[in-house]
């Protein structure tokens, strides 16, 4: 076996470690109380996939050519002769064939069924990818056209962005994403931001790395590589950098979610014409992928109103597009697979009409694919949703995935999720009922001014809630004052000015509860004014979220170790 056979094997290995990847970047743009839903999908989309492959879908894509180039006839030489069969083959479809079907498991994140995502994933990777990906690299009609697509923008990225675009669309938007006035009419779009950056960054970096045997392993030598590593590497990094500029003129601050995408958006788009353009070619492809990513993640957000949590259609869809067109419009006869496309064939002075006829083909070719995938993957969705059902109860979202489709409190050991701040905007309000008004439901009593009276017992609670930041700050002073005892809670909260407006993913987030921490102090010897002073000076910024405290008198105060009882219990040095 030569070197690039080995790197042919070696690069379908790397492809199927982008199912990591994908899983990682979809897990930490989505909520934790999906987590374990999400790697469940991903590790089915490959198991379910290697079934169906098996089946049918090699077949349709590795048989021999029949119907004028549309599909393959099924042979089943990996049961009949075992020994000979082209197994390198198998598996680099194979792994090709179940990272389509997985850019669809983001954009539906946390409200599908996981039996209607089963039956999905064996439909695409039965049917649907491997009918059209034989049009091309099974020697079907679009091979014989010429048609550019290295390493799938078209045949892979852009069918799954599009099959997650109409999946999303059917399904419709998250619990809270979208407040809605009477008329129905959006009036609010709510961020739900992903519960770990880390996360989908490791899944992006897993992913660019992957991607050097994505696009680089059907490389028939070595100089062939090392230029297909070199646009590989050019394209995302510009793309990263173009879209930190943007976002950072538009929203005042880089986005680092935006950021993520804009890498995967760079590899998507110089993934069909990675041998095939030079590296300017490379950078251009890189500059439109870094802010088309932005542009159709608000656009689908902002004004269709369509929920893609992790933007795969965008990364996918748009850069598939983007990138199958590139391949003709940037070609290069100087590139190791390249032949000009028209703005090359002016610069060498080659024929423009051929040039022109490389770009005519890329778009026949883009468009029939994206026709093909729309139909089926339409028809598939609405048959799953009218037979089975796609969406998942109402209550079933609200309790995560990970609970009521897989019997798991959290993929996080000892975890328990945070308050959902968008749940409230789920449902209509509830009528109050009963013959009581609600203004006259409780009766209101003016407060006194606070006063350093002590209670009859001899003991106050003070309760002081501040920023995170503060509290050593606040442990010492309190310390200096005579305080020898203190319970300190982690809390969320907020007061009425809700905190200050911050963005995710171009979406304005309500920080509806904020971090904080609440600091419990009992006192009877120490004055209260002096703790509340005290707390003052220290916690006092000037700026909005500097905190509250709060006074209470305390009735009584037992010692659970020696029974003693009001301003005694307080006498030593203990932790309350």
């Amino acid at each position: 076996m030569d070197s690039t056979a080995l790197w042919f094997l070696i690069g379908a290995v790397l492809v199927f470690f982008m199912q990591c990847g994908f899983a990682m970047v979809e897990t930490g743009f989505t909520r934790a109380k999906n987590a374990g839903n999400i790697i469940m999908k991903n590790l089915m989309d490959f198991c379910i996939g290697t079934i169906v492959f098996m089946a049918l879908g090699a077949g349709l894509l590795l048989g021999e050519d029949t119907l004028f180039g549309l599909v393959g006839i099924p042979n089943y030489g990996y049961i009949t002769n075992f020994a000979t069969y082209d197994w390198s083959s198998f598996v680099f479809n194979l792994v090709f064939c179940a990272t389509t079907a997985t850019i669809v498991s983001g954009a539906m994140a946390e409200r599908t069924k996981f039996s209607a995502y089963c039956i999905y994933s064996g439909i695409i990777s039965l049917v649907v990818y491997p009918v059209e990906a034989h049009w091309l690299w099974g020697g079907g009609w679009l091979s014989r056209l010429g048609f550019i697509d290295y390493a799938g923008s078209a045949l892979i990225h852009m069918v799954g962005g599009i099959s997650a675009l109409i999946g999303a669309i059917i399904l419709g938007p998250r619990l809270g994403k979208y407040v809605r006035d009477a008329k129905g009419r959006v009036i609010k779009v709510n961020a739900i931001p992903g519960h770990s950056i880390p996360l989908g960054a490791l899944g992006c970096f897993i992913l660019w790395f992957c991607w050097y045997g994505f696009n680089g392993a059907a490389a028939k030598s070595i100089p062939e590589l090392a230029q297909i590593l070199g646009t590989t590497t050019i394209a995302p990094a510009v793309a990263t950098v173009s879209c930190m500029i943007y976002t950072w003129i538009k929203n005042g601050k880089p986005d680092v979610s935006m950021c993520l995408n804009a890498s995967l958006a760079g590899l998507v788009g110089v993934t069909a014409g990675c041998a095939n353009v030079d590296a300017i070619g490379a950078a251009i492809i890189g500059a439109v992928s870094g802010i088309i990513v932005v542009l159709i993640v608000e656009l689908l957000d902002l004004k269709l109103h369509i929920d893609d949590p992790v933007g795969a259609v965008a990364v996918h869809m748009g850069n598939g597009i983007w990138g199958t067109i590139a391949a003709g419009l940037l070609s290069t006869n100087t590139a190791s697979a390249g032949v000009d496309g028209p703005i090359y064939a002016l610069i060498h002075g080659t024929s423009f009409t051929a040039g022109l006829k490389v770009l005519g083909v890329q778009l026949l070719g883009m468009t029939c694919i994206a026709l093909w995938t729309a139909v089926t993957m339409f028809i598939f969705f609405k048959i799953i949703e009218k037979t089975h059902g796609l969406r998942v109860s109402p209550e079933e979202e609200i309790a995560g995935l990970d609970s009521t489709e897989h019997g798991m409190p959290s993929a996080y050991a000892d975890f328990v999720p945070s308050v959902d701040p968008t749940v409230g905007y789920a449902y209509k309000e509830i009528a109050v009922t009963g013959t009581v008004p609600p203004a006259e439901a409780v009766e209101v009593k003016t407060v006194p001014d606070f006063t350093d009276t002590p209670a009859p017992s001899g003991i106050t609670k003070i309760e002081i809630i501040c920023r995170e930041r503060m509290l050593e700050s606040l442990k010492n002073a309190m310390t200096e004052i005579g305080i020898t005892g203190m319970t300190v809670s982690h809390v969320m909260g907020c007061g009425i000015q809700k905190g200050k407006p911050e963005y995710y993913r171009g979406v304005e987030v309500e920080p509806s509860l904020l971090p904080k921490v609440q600091v419990d102090i009992v006192v009877s010897t120490v004055p209260v004014r002096d703790v509340i002073e005290t707390a003052k000076k220290v916690l006092y910024t000037g700026h909005i979220g500097d905190g509250k405290i709060f006074v209470y008198r305390v009735e009584n105060a037992v010692k659970v170790r020696t029974g003693e009882e009001g301003v005694a219990a307080l006498q030593d040095v203990e932790q309350y």
